[in-house]
């Protein structure tokens, strides 16, 4: 509940939209905003290695052993999607136009779809906020957790986990970039045309191998659309501060690259990784009182947090009595 404290906190703190966030700036000649970008940078080229490593290793180990690879696989795509390849969409890494177009092959071939499409459809995500349908049924947000639920509720994390993967619409998001920008239409096609290469090649080479992939593939990019439900289920769509949900599990932001702070995220984008912390604790109080929602566990593991929301009063997003906050 809220405290006349904190009332009165409320008073006197800056409102929403005159917070500012800090923005980095470093004097490296390589990193566009911190030295410390070197770190994502390392990782996506060690995933990268490891992906093609599988393919290396496949007939060479036990099915069991590359069964252990793919599902970490799985779970690395989920991991580079949020983590990486998420960061690298609101403050690109590199100084040089040419490293980051660079970076975005690689994290497209990596990832298996084209980092391009995946900035156009993440920044509709930022328009939208995960909002609710209008009278027609359409959402800003293509990706939104209630796009395909009922009575203004979100629909089930099973069904969006397993489902969005096969409602993305390549065309539209083709569309919507060639508005844009005809150069980053043409970006993006090429990124998915060298993607499709490269697996049709490893298919070619060892079909066995494509047929033992695709389906770790799939179920990566499912793992990512479960971390995304449950960045945004119980929070609330009307009020900005609130947009996101955050896990603040230490292991987990370590290894996420601060992924955990989404309410964080979602109210200001453009703040760096390794702000968020110090970001938190600047709006802890104004978040406070907006009710933001804060689960336990890793958001991929949001099913299992002690105080879920009530579907009855998700509309409202009154968060439970019992519910930890900011």
């Amino acid at each position: 509940m809220i405290t006349e404290i904190e009332r009165a906190r409320a008073m006197v703190a800056p409102k929403p939209k005159d917070i500012a966030a800090e923005r980095l700036r470093t004097n490296s000649k390589l990193f566009a905003y911190s030295r410390w970008d070197f770190i994502p940078v390392a990782a996506a080229l060690l995933h990268c290695a490891y992906f093609f490593a599988m393919f290396y290793l496949f007939p060479r180990v036990p099915l069991w052993t590359m069964l252990i690879l793919g599902f970490i696989y799985s779970v690395s795509i989920s991991w580079n999607i949020n983590g990486i390849s998420h960061n690298f969409i609101h403050n690109p890494y590199f100084r040089s136009p040419l490293f980051n177009r660079a970076f975005s092959i690689l994290e497209s071939v990596t990832i298996g779809f084209s980092q391009v499409f995946y900035e156009c459809i993440h920044l509709q995500h930022h328009k939208g906020n995960a909002d609710r349908p209008d009278e027609s049924g359409a959402t800003t947000d293509w990706i939104s957790i209630y796009k395909h639920g009922h009575d203004g509720e979100a629909e089930s994390a099973l069904s969006y986990t397993f489902l969005s993967f096969f409602r993305e619409d390549p065309k539209m998001v083709y569309r919507e970039l060639k508005r844009k920008s005809s150069a980053e239409a043409f970006w993006g096609v090429t990124e998915l045309t060298l993607f499709v290469f490269s697996f049709l090649t490893l298919g070619i080479v060892d079909w066995q191998y494509i047929c033992f992939l695709l389906p770790f593939w799939y179920f990566g990019h499912c793992l990512s659309y479960l971390n995304g439900y449950y960045r945004h289920y119980g929070g609330d769509p009307d009020e900005p501060m609130a947009w996101g949900v955050s896990s603040y599990d230490r292991l987990y932001n370590w290894i996420w690259f601060f992924n955990g702070y989404h309410a964080e995220h979602h109210f200001r984008p453009k703040v760096h990784w390794t702000r968020m912390e110090a970001f938190r604790e600047q709006i802890r109080d104004q978040q406070r009182i907006a009710g933001v929602r804060v689960i336990k566990p890793p958001h991929a593991l949001g099913f299992l947090d002690p105080n879920p929301p009530s579907r009855k009063t998700s509309k409202t997003i009154a968060p439970p009595a019992h519910s930890e906050f900011v």
